[in-house]
């Protein structure tokens, strides 16, 4: 694909645009027992722990050219984890193919990151079922930028971090800036899909929908892996090790929490 000469914009005075990245993304498996359920929430606790989320957002604030000015991180009890950084915006490159146009960014738990108005999100809720024995991993990410940042840059690289089963992604351009004549810009640059952020082999594995309101720069993306093998959702047990009508009835479980999650409403049992 050709890529033309980005033409740089002139305002008056900060560009205090206000781009927003937010998504959900969920982890599911099936836990037999309680002994295993409570080794699973553990092992998402070490995992996804304050530690590591920090690793995670220094290396946003990197990708999208933010300062890291301070860092708070905590670890929950029982479970759970939140950092919050404060970042302002760092020296940012001239315009280029990667800042502007639709392409997917660099690759590679709780967070909140500030980039003078603006920050980054992250919130970890490791959950499971009591009774049928699904648990459920989520991770809540908010990227808010001002001035030249792009959130968008590191969306390729977070979808990357967790490798989910199913995400739901919202981005949003809001407020305006002005040019040098005084016009006011609601959005500076195009966007058609969040989908042409995110690369082509991630794309391929996942069945997704695009909801898009262009006329309020309002674009939402879900996404819900393609692949089933059950031995992926399976923590504490294998397959081979269960039998065939048990096998049917932990798909039907999984099938239906992954669904209910990606349509976002409660749904009848599920049949193969």
């Amino acid at each position: 694909m050709e890529i033309r000469p980005i033409k740089k914009l002139k305002l008056y005075g900060f560009n205090n645009l206000t781009k927003t990245l937010s998504f959900n993304m969920y982890d599911i498996c099936y836990a037999k027992t309680e002994e295993d359920r409570k080794n699973y929430i553990k092992y998402i606790d070490e995992q996804y722990n304050a530690e590591r989320l920090t690793k995670i957002l220094t290396d946003v604030a990197h990708i999208i050219g933010a300062n890291i000015l301070n860092i708070a991180q905590q670890d929950y009890e029982p479970q759970g984890a939140s950092v919050t950084m404060l970042i302002s915006e760092g020296q940012v490159v001239p315009p280029d193919a990667s800042a502007k146009h639709e392409s997917p960014g660099p690759l590679p738990e709780a967070v909140v990151a500030h980039l003078d108005k603006s920050h980054i999100t992250v919130h970890t809720y490791p959950e499971s079922h009591p009774d049928d024995g699904i648990s459920t991993f989520r991770a809540d990410i908010d990227v808010s930028t001002c001035g030249q940042i792009s959130p968008l840059k590191a969306l390729n690289y977070l979808i990357h971090s967790f490798d989910s089963d199913i995400m739901t992604i919202d981005y949003r351009v809001r407020g305006f800036t002005r040019d040098i004549h005084g016009k006011k810009l609601f959005i500076d640059h195009k966007i058609n899909s969040i989908q042409n952020y995110i690369s082509p082999d991630t794309r391929n594995r996942y069945q997704m929908i695009d909801v898009n309101v262009y006329q309020e720069n309002t674009f939402h993306t879900k996404m819900l892996l393609r692949e089933f093998d059950l031995n992926n959702y399976l923590f504490g047990v294998d397959k081979k090790d269960l039998l065939p009508r048990e096998k049917q009835k932990i798909i039907q479980k999984l099938k239906k929490e992954m669904a209910e999650i990606f349509y976002g409403r409660n749904m009848p049992s599920m049949k193969k």
